[in-house]
């Protein structure tokens, strides 16, 4: 998934694992991207919590799995002390549940660690770009062909499944060519019809039904 919106030239990223070996690969991966610098590695929450009170980063790539504290105790706690951070799990874990905890706690993608190198280069890319990213495994094991899309609209659909992609509504008047004022009429129709405006939960929504693709 992609999106529209600017992101700096050089995408500053931090990496939070407690296996240097995995931080080592990370970081031999990201050298090669010229438009990425790896600014700082912890090997813990705490570790995270101290590198980002002294660089702020623009992006974290977090693992769940940590001794200390857990990647997604350590990205709520990040999120909420430092709004405009940008986080991306990166897990051996494919359970659904562990991608709806995530997106609960703030984190913009999730990735997971057999991926392809060129997929997780892609995350961090739309990430950066004010968008989200889930993998694509991830994504066919979540959808639910049977699930219903309620009453919603085609349009109304579209416009559910940007919102869930991190778009603005001017973002999304730009993509379909419409008004602001249209996006923002579909967008209440689609609280009123699902019971669901926060990022989260259109998140969540749209992956369950096998909407969002990278």
């Amino acid at each position: 998934m992609s999106s529209t919106a600017p992101y700096p030239a050089r995408i500053r990223v931090a990496l939070v694992d407690d296996h240097a070996l995995v931080r080592d690969g990370l970081r031999a991966l990201l050298a090669a991207m010229p438009q990425l610098e790896v600014v700082g590695e912890a090997g813990s929450g705490a570790e995270a919590l101290n590198l980002v009170s002294k660089i702020r980063p623009d992006l974290l790539l977090v693992d769940i799995g940590m001794k200390d504290m857990t990647g997604l105790q350590l990205t709520e706690t990040l999120c909420r002390q430092y709004p405009g951070i940008q986080i991306l799990i990166l897990s051996m874990y494919d359970h659904p549940e562990y991608v709806t905890s995530s997106i609960r706690a703030g984190a913009r993608g999730y990735v997971l660690k057999d991926a392809a190198s060129r997929e997780i280069v892609a995350a961090i890319d739309a990430i950066a770009a004010g968008g989200s990213y889930y993998s694509a495994d991830l994504l066919r094991k979540m959808a639910s062909p049977a699930a219903e899309d309620g009453e919603l609209t085609p349009r109304e659909r579209e416009v559910l499944r940007m919102l869930a992609q991190g778009l603005s509504n001017k973002a999304i008047a730009r993509a379909l060519d419409i008004s602001v004022r249209t996006v923002e009429t579909h967008r209440l129709s689609i609280r009123r019809k699902l019971g669901v405006d926060t990022p989260a939960g259109l998140v969540k929504y749209a992956l369950e039904r096998g909407w969002l693709s990278p």
